[in-house]
Formats: C-alpha cells, sequence, structure tokens
C-alpha cells in the first residue's frame, strides 16, 4: 500500500517534469539544475505549511464565501506563490544556465512540482487512492501551470530591459491571481462559482501552452 501510494502521488510530478523537459527543444537545462529546483520548491513547503497554520488560526470570521476568499488567496495564494517565487529570484534568476526565456518556465515549473510533490505526499497519505487520484488530475497540473505563468514573465524580464520592472512584477502577480481563484472556486462551494472551474481551468491550459509555444519560438538557439 505505501509504494502504490507513494506512485499516485510521484507520479504526476514526473510525467509534467518529463513533458516540460521534453519541450526544452533547443537547448536542454543541466540535470543537476532541475534537481536543485525540485529540491528548493520541496524545501519550500516547511515555512508555507507553519505560516498557512499561522494564518488560518487568525482567521475569525463566520462567512463561508469570505472564508473561502481568504484561504484561497491570502491563506494558500499568497504565501505559496511568494515562496515559489522568492525561491526563484535567489537560486535561479542570477545563474547562468538561464540564458533564454523558456528557460524561465523550466525552471519555475521544476520548483512549482517540487512543491506539489511533497504537498501531494502529505494529502494523498491521509486521503488515500481517490485523493490521489483526483489530485493527479488538478492540483498537481495546477502548480505546474501556475509555474508556466511565473516561468513566462520571469524570461520576459530576464531578456527585455523595457519589460523588466513589469515582467518581474507580473511573474508574482499572475500565478497569486490564477492559484488564487482556482482555490477560491473549489472552496466556494456554491453551484455558480463550481459551474465556473471547469471553464476557468480550460482557458489555464490554453494559456499555459500558447505561453509555453510562444517562448520556445524566441528561443535563441532555435535554428533559423
Amino acid at each position: 500500500m505505501f509504494n502504490n501510494l507513494l506512485f499516485i502521488s510521484l507520479a504526476p510530478v514526473f510525467i509534467i517534469a518529463w513533458y516540460i523537459y521534453s519541450r526544452d527543444t533547443y537547448e536542454k537545462e543541466p540535470l543537476r539544475m532541475l534537481i536543485k529546483a525540485l529540491y528548493i520548491g520541496a524545501l519550500c513547503v516547511i515555512p508555507v505549511a507553519i505560516i498557512e497554520d499561522v494564518l488560518m488560526s487568525l482567521y475569525q470570521g463566520s462567512d463561508e464565501i469570505r472564508k473561502a476568499a481568504y484561504t484561497a488567496f491570502l491563506v494558500a495564494g499568497f504565501t505559496e506563490e511568494v515562496f515559489k517565487y522568492s525561491a526563484f529570484l535567489l537560486y535561479i534568476w542570477k545563474d547562468r544556465n538561464f540564458n533564454e526565456k523558456f528557460d524561465g518556465i523550466v525552471y519555475a515549473v521544476y520548483i512549482s512540482l517540487g512543491f506539489a510533490g511533497i504537498e501531494n505526499l502529505m494529502y494523498v497519505f491521509r486521503g488515500g487512492y481517490g485523493v490521489g487520484l483526483m489530485r493527479a488530475l488538478t492540483a498537481v497540473p495546477a502548480h505546474a501551470l501556475f509555474g508556466i505563468m511565473m516561468g513566462y514573465y520571469f524570461g520576459l524580464a530576464k531578456f527585455s530591459k523595457r519589460f523588466r520592472a513589469a515582467g518581474i512584477a507580473a511573474a508574482f502577480i499572475v500565478p497569486f491571481a490564477f492559484h488564487g481563484l482556482y482555490d477560491f472556486l473549489l472552496m466556494s462551494n456554491t453551484p455558480l462559482l463550481l459551474t465556473a472551474f471547469l471553464p476557468v481551468l480550460v482557458f489555464y491550459w490554453i494559456s499555459g501552452f500558447r505561453k509555453i509555444s510562444k517562448h520556445l519560438h524566441a528561443s535563441a538557439f532555435r535554428p533559423d
């Protein structure tokens, strides 16, 4: 049973990691850098879990929609994305291997997957196979999509002086907003908002694939 739960928890992480690696067509990132990104993403879980527990203990309201918004945007969205964002700035931004726009997506997704992998282990070992299957189709890919958003704007900021300040800001604001809305729709527990979840998720996927394609086509290593 332990091995099965471990497999269900981590399989979606490695499938998405392989997909992003395979899309890095023109200049593959070093394996040590990819492992580093996964590792620092995983480490983010520790402070995030502590801060989220504190923030939840501070909430005193009784309105369910307000609680959902607080939990989704501040507790989960802000806390998780600010740590992943900070990890990228501290450990990836100035690294010489970050030498084309698409690399921003690669490293941001790997940081997000490192985080998602540990988070998934915690949820799946508590909730079992059903939780593992559901999160394999929703939460883990969602973290990767938030990473694509973050990495896309980091890529723009890194290689465009004109867009640098706006890109660095957008690298946090966009995944934070996407993450908060994703969680809020699920946590709202109201039919109208839950109905909006699937269209929003489809929009996230379309936006993510477009951003991947855009940075790939703009690769400095792409043959003419």
